[in-house]
């Protein structure tokens, strides 16, 4: 009786472990697909907002009357606003207290900004570690899968006086489908991770520009304030 070839067919003939491993296989594959659809979404959205938000802050716009736009968002602002709004709203905030010297105020708010900057990138890498992980070890799970069809396609033969590839074919087969399904989950998981990693990598470095360009501003500001005061004193 001629043997059914097709994946279906495949699937059907194999042992109930080899048959969980295709199963484990595809739903990795599923995971991954939504993972990379999903960090796409988000990293691009995390692009075109920072080249939006940074055009918007460099066009010359007061930084006060800017904090008030990002902060009618609400919940809403990220990345580089989210820099932008935590330390800004640290800055004003200590300025207010006369005691303050001005290299606490500016450590204040570097140290606000860098806390900005850390909950950024872990919403940023958020299901990176879960790609790299089914690309790392498909491969295994499948060659798992194929190491054991194929040991009992030969321990089947073991029973029989004459072996033909007629009998050997289909086992052999289906055991190395779920090699084949391991690579398949795991190649599009480890493109993508290499992928997403470099763009993550651009964005933080964008977050850390900005937020030292940022402090410069607010430096300029802060000691330039101070030195004018003093100036004024010593007139009067």
């Amino acid at each position: 009786m001629e043997a059914d070839m097709s994946f279906l067919g495949l699937f059907l003939e194999a042992s109930l472990l080899v048959q969980a491993v295709m199963v484990l296989l595809v739903a990795m594959s599923i995971l991954s697909w939504a993972l990379i659809y999903q960090r796409r979404k988000v990293l691009k959205a995390a692009e075109t907002e920072a080249l939006k938000f940074e055009e918007r802050f460099w066009s010359g716009v007061d930084l006060a009357k800017l904090y008030k736009e990002v902060s009618a968002k609400g919940n809403k602002v990220q990345g580089t606003e989210h820099l932008f709004h935590s330390g800004f709203r640290e800055f004003a905030r200590l300025r207010q207290v006369r005691s303050m010297d001005p290299v606490s105020v500016m450590s204040g708010t570097q140290r606000s900004m860098r806390v900005a900057h850390s909950r950024e990138m872990e919403r940023l890498e958020t299901h990176l570690s879960v790609l790299a992980t089914i690309g790392s070890i498909s491969p295994y799970i499948g060659l798992f899968g194929t190491v054991w069809g194929i040991m009992n396609a030969f321990i089947a033969l073991g029973s029989v006086q004459q072996a033909t590839l007629q009998m050997v074919a289909p086992g052999i087969a289906e055991a190395l489908v779920a090699t084949a399904m391991g690579l398949f989950a795991a190649i599009p998981a480890v493109i993508a991770y290499n992928k997403f990693s470099t763009q993550v990598a651009t964005i933080d470095g964008n977050y850390i520009n900005f937020a030292e360009e940022f402090t410069g501003i607010l430096q300029r500001q802060t000691f330039g304030s101070v030195a004018q005061a003093e100036a004024q004193g010593q007139e009067a």
